[in-house]
């Protein structure tokens, strides 16, 4: 028995368009209470156990709760910042990466605060931060702009996460800015599903949308 014309079309479409690997999906968040409610058995790291006097070799081995991940730079050390009551984890050289990684299976949130530090590891004002959370089949990233010492991201994506990377971007007033990051959040996924890309839906439906114009048009080819 031969299949329809139109039937046939978008059965042939639902095996093109349906991929078959679906890409990891990112939602952020700009406030640590919506954060902790898209997320589960969160942990924080608040560094105050580093050193504030002097250069910490990389990597770091660290914990946050329950989870145990890395924290390393791309060219030379962790350096202390912040004081006595409040430490942060800083780099040597301003213009270093830090990334954060290791983090085991089930890892879908990551956030904290970002923002930007003087050469004395006190507070900078106007530093805008960049940030990109990674899993293995894609990336978000985002800037954080005139900083605060309370700005938060989070990001919690659908896949499990493999790093997430912070960047000072330095001023065009001059000087430096060190990348500066306290209270680190790591997560366990809450169980609810990230919503698809509108661009995504937006090349579904076309794609279905011009296959229904090709078969209408050949039918009335036929009549």
């Amino acid at each position: 028995m031969r299949i329809p014309t139109l039937p046939r079309l978008l059965l042939a479409a639902l095996l093109v368009l349906l991929p078959q690997r679906v890409s990891a999906q990112f939602a952020v968040f700009t406030d640590l209470a919506s954060f902790l409610a898209a997320t589960s058995n969160a942990g924080t790291d608040s560094f105050e156990n580093l050193s504030i006097t002097g250069a910490t070799p990389s990597p770091l081995a660290r914990t946050a709760g329950t989870f145990g991940y890395t924290a390393t730079v791309n060219t030379t050390s962790f350096f202390g910042a912040g004081s006595t009551a409040d430490r942060w984890l800083s780099t040597n050289t301003a213009t270093d990466i830090v990334t954060f990684g290791g983090f085991g299976a089930g890892v879908r949130g990551i956030g904290g605060l970002f923002f930007g530090s003087t050469i004395s590891g006190t507070f900078r004002e106007s530093t805008s931060i960049m940030l990109t959370a990674r899993t293995a089949s894609g990336q978000s990233t985002q800037t954080l702009l005139n900083t605060t010492l309370g700005t938060f991201l989070g990001f919690v994506a659908s896949a499990d996460l493999l790093s997430l990377t912070v960047e000072a971007m330095q001023p065009a007033s001059g000087g430096f800015a060190w990348p500066t990051v306290n209270d680190l959040v790591i997560a366990n996924a809450a169980g609810t599903n990230v919503i698809p890309e509108p661009s995504t839906w937006m090349m579904m439906v076309t794609g279905f949308g011009m296959l229904v114009l090709i078969a209408t048009r050949n039918r009335s080819r036929r009549n």
